[in-house]
């Protein structure tokens, strides 16, 4: 059995459900922390997450602005400037962010250890 009843927050139907898929995207955190200190143009956004393509990052910050958790600023100059920010919704999440990334810093290696020791490669998802 399951454990899971009408109402649940992790039922396919709820909303908390739709919040963490959109956190557990592979790039929200990182983009979300990267928001965290204030105002970021995407070109920095870039250079300090490292590692995604401006495709990826622009995907991740649409999604982010539909869902309530940015906001983006086009700035009325020649040449154009936009910046985004985190919305008092997405600076809930800082604190969280701060918790898991200093569970990552913790634990970090043992997890390394566990997949080095694993009898064979784990799929993504498994």
């Amino acid at each position: 059995m399951s454990g899971f009843g009408p109402g649940d927050p992790f039922l396919a139907d709820c909303p908390a459900r739709l919040a963490v898929e959109l956190i557990a995207d592979k790039w929200t955190v990182v983009v979300l922390y990267g928001l965290s200190k204030g105002p970021v143009r995407h070109g920095q956004l870039i250079e300090l997450i490292g590692g995604i393509s401006r495709k990826v990052l622009t995907q991740t910050l649409r999604r982010l602005e539909a869902h309530g958790l940015i906001r983006r600023h086009a700035y009325a100059e020649v040449p154009p400037r936009v910046e985004y920010e985190l919305t008092p919704l997405g600076a809930t999440l800082n604190d969280p962010i701060h918790v898991l990334t200093e569970w990552a810093r913790a634990h970090g290696d043992a997890v390394l250890d566990a997949l080095d020791a694993a009898p064979e490669p784990v799929a993504p998802g498994d």
